[in-house]
């Protein structure tokens, strides 16, 4: 019975469909991503702001806003 209960624990938990997605000010430029649309480091945002996933964000050499930590 361990055995069972151990795989399917692996087999769960080793499949990550849920993608985060963050917030970024404008398409281009940004330096800071947010996990909140409503974050206090985009109430100065000028340009729209753009969804995008943590990965694509990370990938952009993108870091997390101060106000977010």
């Amino acid at each position: 019975m361990k055995v069972i209960t151990l795989i399917l624990f692996i087999t769960l938990t080793s499949f990550s469909l849920v993608q985060t997605s963050v917030y970024v000010c404008g398409a281009s430029g940004a330096k800071k991503y947010h996990y909140k649309e409503s974050c206090r480091g985009l109430s100065s945002c000028k340009q729209e702001i753009t969804k995008l996933t943590l990965k694509q964000a990370q990938g952009y050499g993108l870091t997390l806003c101060g106000w977010e930590d």
